[in-house]
């Protein structure tokens, strides 16, 4: 399989959808020294504080909810709706003003953002099924509650591998003539491309995929208005970074896939075209990066530095957080932590899904359970398989 030349990342759709809220105007207001030569008197102080509670309660509701809720609740599929009908976008849960314009454009692309979030949520479970983290959904609106509310490595994780997903289903519902805004990929003939092999075949659109991903799972931050340097910024400025490592994951493992054509399999001619990695390997190289994701913390500039500058600046590729990880272990309401309480573990592994690590040294618990399996297969002409079933006892651990 040839492999194609490193692709420039496309542009974006458009304008990012930015809103400054009343936040904004109350900062600018509440400066010591900017009343204008205006002396506030006690029913505007007043007013201000109330204004400043409701779009402070606001913005907690919105943060609460995410679009990730699009994996968990079912979206009607393009032809179950009016195009142009806003009753559909407006009861959609999670989305944000910007991401609630970007679903009146482009209704029909909403099912699939749902099946990219819904793809990221399942390889996130199945990357950490073997940590005190597992990745777990605890509802229908935020999806994975108040652990997300922390700046962690696996917060930085879950939003890459999340806009991963998304890219992932569009770029894939372009290819198979799904959305009416995109087609097959119009990517470029690789330059190491032999000459005798054609270049045509209908390939996933990633370039479309990338620019569409960037535009609504972006739309939530960008539309957020902080203080330059606040905790607040720097949280966005984190979830802005590892967005677009889950972007560039799924653009940059994209490859050239071919297929033989002649007389007898002779592969006289092959037909290339481009083609998305699997997915499962873009997770395997997210959670590499979440391994070696950068610790940062947000500047008076309201930039993101190292907090150790002897290690290395973190590329566009990289995942970075700001905020140490809990451990895990106890279930903690205000932190969302679920804990290990009741989670198998391997009584002779010495990794985190062994019973030491995985139980916080708290214990253990061992019981009996009958496994069932087929067995004795064999093949029957024509054509099917008949199996026997086993059952084994087998020994399970469970976490204290």
């Amino acid at each position: 399989m040839a492999r194609s030349t490193c692709r420039p990342l496309p542009e974006s759709l458009g304008t990012s959808t930015r809103k400054s809220g009343a936040g904004a105007l109350l900062w600018k207001l509440s400066v010591p020294g900017h009343w204008g030569g205006l002396r506030p008197t006690m029913p505007s102080l007043l007013l201000l504080f109330t204004a400043a509670l409701l779009s402070s309660w606001a913005q907690l509701l919105t943060d609460a909810n995410s679009w990730w809720s699009l994996a968990l609740n079912p979206v009607q599929r393009p032809e179950m709706f009016i195009i142009g009908a806003q009753p559909v976008c407006s009861q959609l849960p999670g989305l944000s003003p910007g991401q609630r314009k970007l679903c009146q454009l482009y209704q029909e692309h909403m099912a699939y953002i749902g099946e990219g979030a819904k793809t990221g949520i399942k390889e996130c479970q199945h990357q950490f099924r073997q940590r005190r983290w597992n990745c777990s959904t605890v509802d229908n609106v935020s999806v994975f509650g108040r652990v997300m509310q922390i700046g962690s490595r696996e917060t930085a994780f879950t939003y890459a591998v999340s806009a991963a997903g998304v890219v992932n289903a569009i770029s894939r519902a372009c290819r198979e003539g799904e959305l009416s805004t995109c087609g097959c990929s119009r990517t470029a003939r690789p330059k190491d491309l032999p000459r005798d092999w054609l270049w045509g075949g209908c390939g996933d659109n990633v370039e479309y995929g990338y620019r569409f991903a960037k535009e609504f799972v972006d739309a939530r931050e960008r539309e957020k208005n902080f203080a330059k340097g606040s905790e607040e910024q720097g949280r966005v400025l984190m979830n802005l970074q590892n967005n677009e490592a889950g972007r560039r994951a799924v653009y940059k493992m994209a490859d050239v896939a071919c297929k033989c054509h002649g007389v007898s399999g002779s592969c006289s001619l092959k037909t290339c075209w481009l083609q998305l990695a699997e997915f499962r390997k873009v997770g395997d190289r997210l959670k590499e990066k979440y391994d070696s994701a950068a610790a940062m913390r947000v500047t008076r500039r309201g930039r993101l530095e190292l907090v150790n500058s002897r290690f290395t600046q973190p590329t566009p590729e990289d995942l970075v957080y700001v905020d140490p990880s809990p451990d895990y272990c106890l279930r903690n309401e205000s932190t969302g932590s679920l804990g290990t309480q009741g989670r198998l573990c391997n009584k002779t592994s010495e990794g985190m899904d062994g019973c030491e690590l995985m139980c916080c040294g708290r214990g253990y618990n061992q019981f009996k359970s009958v496994q069932v399996e087929r067995c004795h297969c064999k093949f029957h002409w024509c054509c099917f398989v008949k199996c026997k079933k086993c059952t084994e006892i087998v020994d399970q651990y469970i976490c204290k």
